[in-house]
């Protein structure tokens, strides 16, 4: 580990126990069930702050599944460090080309002091 928390990789049961769970109502399409039942789940991450919503399906079981697979997306987007870059020396043929543009350059601007 470099220092940087990898919850992501956490079991069900664990990440759930950092969670705060919400139960609340979906606004959207989906009539009277919808509106009545409490079946959308927010899981607020307490030590990140992050927060999922699961409210596409009509079981508050299949949303809690669904807010955990997003919530553990975004930790994991959050938990990426992208690797080292190494420089790298350029090739003997840009450091020719890059001399020869030089040489070009060079010549264009010894016309332009001898035209005066």
């Amino acid at each position: 580990m470099s220092g940087t928390p990898r919850w992501h990789e956490l079991s069900d049961d664990d990440l759930l126990a950092q969670c705060e769970v919400q139960a609340h109502r979906a606004s959207g399409p989906g009539g009277q069930h919808r509106n009545k039942t409490e079946t959308a789940i927010r899981l607020v991450h307490g030590p990140s702050g992050v927060s999922a919503e699961g409210k596409d399906q009509r079981s508050r079981t299949q949303n809690l599944g669904a807010a955990l697979a997003r919530l553990r997306e975004k930790l994991a987007r959050r938990a990426y460090r992208p690797p080292p870059r190494r420089p790298t020396r350029p090739t003997r043929a840009s450091k020719q080309k890059r001399i020869e543009a030089k040489r070009h350059l060079a010549a264009k601007k010894r016309q332009r002091a001898g035209a005066e």
